[in-house]
């Protein structure tokens, strides 16, 4: 969980606050605030899920929560040529590992933790 958070509400705001985001000059400001409104409010709801994991023990809450933010992510990669989208910078470069955008592997990985962490949760509260 707390893996995932992380990745969400703090490392995407720290690999996008910066001339390929937020300060690109080639955006205009009505999608700058639309980012930085993005990256409040996700940053926002980490904080909250991680309170809810560590402090009030509520891991189904967070994980529904946080599959929320990181399957989201999922869904607009997936229908990125239906409205025009790209992982790819103005300059044609893409980050990537293993010929895989980072930010699939990324959050990937945390759905799959999200879901088996959901899952097993689950399970133990019908016990």
């Amino acid at each position: 969980m707390t893996f995932s958070i992380i990745l969400y509400a703090v490392v995407v705001p720290f690999l996008e606050i910066n001339v390929t985001h937020v300060f690109n000059p080639n955006w205009t400001p009505h999608v700058r605030i639309h980012e930085v409104w993005q990256l409040i409010t996700n940053s926002s709801i980490g904080l909250l899920c991680l309170w809810l994991v560590w402090v009030k023990k509520e891991v189904i809450v967070s994980a529904v929560l946080s599959l929320i933010i990181t399957g989201s992510f999922l869904v607009a990669f997936i229908l990125q040529d239906f409205y025009g989208g790209s992982m790819k910078y103005l300059d044609g470069t893409e980050k990537t590992l293993f010929g895989l955008n980072i930010g699939i592997i990324g959050f990937g990985v945390a759905a799959i933790l999200l879901v088996i962490t959901l899952y097993t949760e689950l399970k133990q509260s019908k016990k």
